[in-house]
């Protein structure tokens, strides 16, 4: 199988444990994804079949969004609900002190990514660390916030939940906290589920149990989305027959005998080539005169 799964991810699962399921229900050792989830999270997990594992390291975007539960008055060890609690201070806040201290993390920010992650610091991933009793010291890192909204809030429990639109990198753990220290109350991460991944949105996933049901019928391939369905965002180029035999051969295209002779498009410019037929090659770069391979499928 080649293409792209989306996955309802299940509480209680790693992503590697969906791979894992998926490796089986296919059989198909080549599978990857395009980001992880925590065991406790949920949500859109995007799984990449066969040819589409060569799009691992070039997918476009990135951009991610959830609904994220939280609870003030508390911090953990882990910034969430699961870890061991460090302080209990059972301050709560107000409605509008919270929603004034949302607006200072909108737009870009600096985060510093928390000890239970999979940043790696000399060479060693922080939660193998963190596991050990062992702090070190992170580096700040420049993320975006395009969307935060206030859901829902109840002022005496100090609950509620968050509507995040962000970008690749985003701990919402750590963000949680921040808003926590800015409100001064503390506060951990309840709950997690991501609803958008790399353009792919909760409507389109299947859960585990439906794969599972179709996988017994044969009928998963049905369910793949194409390779060619993670570059929407960059624009189409139909070529001759002779041009896609050359292309699929490795070979550059002179844009001149293209369509692209009278757009006249920027330097680096990625495009979606296909033949004829609308079958998807793979990506082509505008370099000078020539459209060079960029990527086959």
């Amino acid at each position: 199988m080649n293409g792209v799964l989306i996955i309802d991810k299940p509480e209680g699962f790693t992503s590697f444990d969906v791979v894992a399921v998926m490796r089986r229900l296919c059989s198909q050792k080549k599978i990857g994804h395009t980001g992880t989830l925590d065991p406790n999270a949920t949500g859109v997990l995007v799984l990449l079949l066969g040819n589409a594992t060569k799009a691992q390291d070039i997918v476009p975007n990135h951009d991610k969004e959830y609904v994220a539960g939280f609870r003030l008055g508390l911090t953990t060890d882990t910034l969430d609900i699961w870890g061991e609690v460090r302080e209990e201070s059972g301050l709560l806040a107000p409605r509008t002190e919270l929603e004034k201290a949302l607006d200072s993390f909108r737009g870009e920010i600096e985060q510093v990514p928390p000890m239970y992650s999979a940043v790696s610091v000399n060479g060693q991933r922080l939660y193998d660390l963190a596991r050990k009793g062992v702090e070190v010291e992170r580096k700040a890192r420049k993320v975006v916030i395009y969307e935060l909204e206030l859901l829902s809030f109840d002022e005496e429990k100090g609950e509620g939940s968050l509507g995040i639109s962000c970008s690749k990198g985003t701990y919402v753990r750590t963000l949680i906290d921040d808003i926590g220290r800015v409100l001064g109350t503390g506060a951990v991460m309840t709950s997690l589920r991501r609803t958008k991944a790399c353009g792919y949105s909760l409507s389109e996933a299947q859960s585990l149990d439906e794969l599972k049901a179709l996988g017994e019928k044969g009928e998963i391939e049905t369910r793949l989305r194409t390779t060619e369905s993670l570059f929407v965002s960059y624009p189409e180029l139909s070529v001759s027959d002779a041009q896609a035999k050359r292309f699929g051969n490795g070979g550059a295209l002179d844009i001149s005998r293209t369509a692209l002779r009278q757009k006249n498009p920027a330097e680096d410019t990625l495009f979606r080539v296909k033949d004829r037929g609308g079958n998807f090659l793979g990506l082509g770069i505008k370099k000078g005169e020539n459209l060079k391979i960029f990527k086959l499928f």
